[in-house]
């Protein structure tokens, strides 16, 4: 359990910010002060079968974690930093319990403010590699993210979701090009703006 009186401080990280498809992904996190979760560190830094292992674990282990994302309609209307700042919202409040501090990786804090609840927040420039939290966050975004991106492969095959998780690889752009976008390409971003063709729709 956590120490009596200890305030409870969540981990907050995203995952597919840059991508030209598919949501971007935030999850929250707070750990137990007695139960340390050995191996977190960047997502980025890990391998996929590490992170899915450690994905487990920190589901398991971890005081309370919550994922949340916004979808690419939301990202189109909203813009990607708000579209990423409002998923990181939602996943903070969709925790079993409210910390009283919420640890953000990188430079921009959404408002985590409900009512009279109001807690404390800052943003930590390299986060996801220096606490603990912001790791573990960073993980289950990730991991939660490559499962959508799966799943829409399965939809829409053609576009090689499952390999490059919608990120603007050449092989990705040339799918563009021939198929032009799907409902999961975010079409605010600037190689899709310029896509004058109608929208793919799932493979039979």
């Amino acid at each position: 359990m956590t120490s009596p009186g200890a305030a409870l401080i969540a981990g907050v990280d995203e995952a597919g910010r840059g991508p030209l498809a598919g949501p971007v992904v935030a999850a929250a996190v707070i750990l137990r002060h007695d139960r340390p979760i050995q191996g977190l560190a960047d997502s980025k830094l890990l391998s996929a079968r590490k992170r899915e292992t450690l994905f487990d674990i920190i589901r398991r282990d971890a005081l309370a974690s919550a994922i949340a994302w916004a979808d690419t309609e939301e990202i189109d209307r909203l813009n990607i930093l708000q579209a990423t700042l409002l998923a990181m919202r939602r996943a903070v409040l969709g925790l079993a319990c409210r910390p009283a501090i919420i640890e953000v990786d990188g430079n921009r804090l959404p408002d985590f403010r409900v009512g009279i609840y109001a807690p404390q927040s800052r943003a930590i420039v390299d986060g996801d590699r220096d606490v603990a939290a912001i790791s573990a966050a960073s993980i289950l975004a990730k991991v939660s993210r490559d499962r959508m991106m799966l799943a829409m492969d399965r939809l829409h095959p053609e576009y090689g979701f499952a390999r490059h998780k919608g990120y603007g690889s050449a092989e990705h752009r040339a799918c563009i090009d021939l198929y032009g976008p799907c409902p999961f390409h975010r079409r605010s971003f600037s190689p899709l703006r310029r896509q004058q063709v109608p929208v793919s729709q799932p493979s039979p």
